[in-house]
C-alpha cells in the first residue's frame, strides 16, 4: 500500500537534510563523498509504502513480511547504510555488487560510483526484485542492473567486482562472492558468528579474506541456498531459550531443569561506565569459550524472574552438561553510571562454569580492552587446518571462519 502518492519536495528535502545532519552528527557518516550521495539520494522514492517522516526516520522501513509477520525485506537504517558504505569505500569508477535488493541502497552506491562505475543488485524474491527496479526506475537509477536471481552464485555476468555489499545476514560465504571479487576488492557482509552478527569489512588475499574492521549490525537473514538457521533451544516456553549457531548436541531437559533452580551469582571486578559498549566483549567471549551460546529472554516480568542477562536479545552462554552460566551487570555506584560484570549461573556445575567465564572476562579486561579489535579471516572449507592462522575455527559449509586477537 502506498501512503502517499504526490509529495511536497521542499519538505521531503528538509526532511533528507535533517536526518543527513543527524547521521553526521552521530559520526555513522565521515567522508564527505558519502555525505553527499544520502543529501541526493531521495529515500522516500524507496519507501513509498510509509508517510514522509518516517521515511525520513533513522530507522528500518518493513517493506514486505512471511505468513508468520517476520520481516523478510526492508529499507535498512540509514546509520547502518552508511556505516557499511564507509566499510566499503566506495569511489568513482568501481564496479559493484549489492546482495538483496531494496533499491535505496543500490541508489547510494551509484551516486558513489558516477558514470564510470556500475551498480548491480541481485535478489531472490520476484517482489522485492520488481519493487527495487520500479523504486530506481521513479528515482532516476534505473542504469543499476537488477537481476532476480539465487545469490548463492552471485551475478557472473557482471563480473569481477571491486566491491560487494551484502544486505541480508549470513552465516556462511559462497565460492562465487569470492571468485567474483576482484584481487584486492573488499566485500562487506553482516556475517554471524557463532550467534553474534558483524558487520565485517573484508578484503581478498588470493583465495581467502581477511577483514579490515567490523561493526555491529543486524539484518534480515538470506534467503535460499545460503540459508542457515540458529537452533533455538527453548528452557521456558517463550520466556528463555538458548540461540546455538552449531550443531553441538544439547541436554535441553537438563538445562530446563537448571533453570528452575536457584541461581549461583559471581563478580568479575571488571568494572565499566554507564555508556561504554561492550560488543567486543561478547567476540571476545564467543572466541575464548568453547560450549558457547547465547542466552535470549522475552520482555516479560516471568522471564526477568528467571534470568537477567546484560542484553534480552542474546547474551553470550557458557554450557557444561546440565548447568549453564552467562554474562551479567551489576550497578556499581549509582551516580557515576559505574557498573560491575559478572556471571550468572545454573545446575550442578553452575560454580565451576561461573569461574571459567569470569576468567575469560577479566582476561579480555587485562589484555584486550583497550587493544586492536579480533581479525576476522574466511577461508575455503577444505583448507587443512595446520594452513589457517591461530584462532577460534568456526567451520561451515563453504568456508572456515577464524577469529583471532593480536
Amino acid at each position: 500500500m502506498v501512503i502517499e502518492v504526490t509529495t511536497d519536495p521542499a519538505r521531503a528535502a528538509a526532511l533528507r537534510h535533517s536526518l543527513v545532519d543527524e547521521l553526521v552528527t552521530a559520526g555513522s557518516i565521515v567522508s564527505g563523498e558519502i555525505e553527499a550521495a544520502f543529501r541526493t539520494v531521495p529515500r522516500h522514492l524507496f519507501a513509498p509504502e510509509v508517510p514522509l517522516d518516517e521515511a525520513y526516520a533513522n530507522d528500518v522501513v518493513r517493506t514486505k513480511r512471511d505468513e508468520h509477520g517476520m520481516t523478510i525485506s526492508s529499507v535498512s537504517a540509514p546509520w547502518l547504510q552508511a556505516a557499511m558504505l564507509e566499510q566499503a569505500g566506495l569511489r568513482p569508477g568501481l564496479r559493484c555488487l549489492e546482495i538483496g535488493s531494496g533499491g535505496y541502497n543500490a541508489a547510494l552506491m551509484a551516486e558513489l560510483v558516477g558514470p564510470a562505475g556500475a551498480v548491480t543488485t541481485v535478489d531472490i524474491d520476484p517482489d522485492v526484485a520488481d519493487r527495487a527496479r520500479r523504486c530506481l526506475a521513479d528515482a532516476g537509477y534505473d542504469q543499476v542492473h537488477v537481476v532476480l536471481a539465487d545469490a548463492e552464485g552471485g551475478v557472473a555476468e557482471f563480473a569481477p567486482y571491486d566491491r560487494i555489499i551484502a544486505a541480508v545476514g549470513v552465516a556462511d560465504v559462497p565460492p562465487a562472492w569470492v571468485d567474483q571479487l576482484a584481487e584486492g576488492g573488499r566485500l562487506v557482509v553482516p556475517l554471524r558468528m557463532r550467534g553474534l552478527r558483524r558487520s565485517v569489512a573484508f578484503v581478498r588475499e588470493g583465495a581467502h579474506l581477511v577483514s579490515l574492521g567490523h561493526e555491529m549490525a543486524g539484518f534480515v537473514d538470506i534467503q535460499g541456498a545460503g540459508a542457515q538457521r540458529e537452533r533455538l533451544v527453548t528452557l521456558h516456553g517463550d520466556d528463555v531459550g538458548l540461540r546455538i549457531d552449531d550443531s553441538e548436541p544439547v541436554d535441553a531437559d537438563g538445562l530446563r531443569g537448571a533453570l528452575l533452580q536457584p541461581r549461583v551469582q559471581a563478580w568479575s571486578g571488571v568494572r565499566f561506565g554507564g555508556m561504554e559498549p561492550f560488543d567486543g566483549l561478547f567476540l571476545w567471549l564467543a572466541t575464548g569459550l568453547s560450549d558457547f551460546c547465547l542466552v535470549t529472554r522475552a520482555r516479560t516480568d516471568v522471564a526477568r524472574t528467571l534470568v537477567d542477562p546484560c542484553s534480552p536479545i542474546g547474551t553470550p552462554t557458557l554450557l557444561g552438561g546440565r548447568s549453564f552460566a552467562y554474562l551479567a551487570f551489576r550497578e556499581i555506584d549509582t551516580d557515576a553510571r559505574i557498573y560491575e560484570f559478572g556471571v550468572y549461573a545454573h545446575g550442578p556445575d553452575a560454580e565451576t562454569l561461573a569461574q571459567a567465564m569470569n576468567d575469560q572476562v577479566r582476561t579480555w579486561n587485562r589484555e584486550h580492552r583497550d587493544g586492536p579489535a579480533a581479525v576476522i579471516s574466511l577461508h575455503r572449507s577444505d583448507t587443512p587446518v595446520d594452513q589457517l592462522p591461530r584462532g577460534r575455527v568456526i567451520e561451515r559449509r563453504h568456508t572456515k571462519i577464524v577469529l583471532f586477537w593480536p
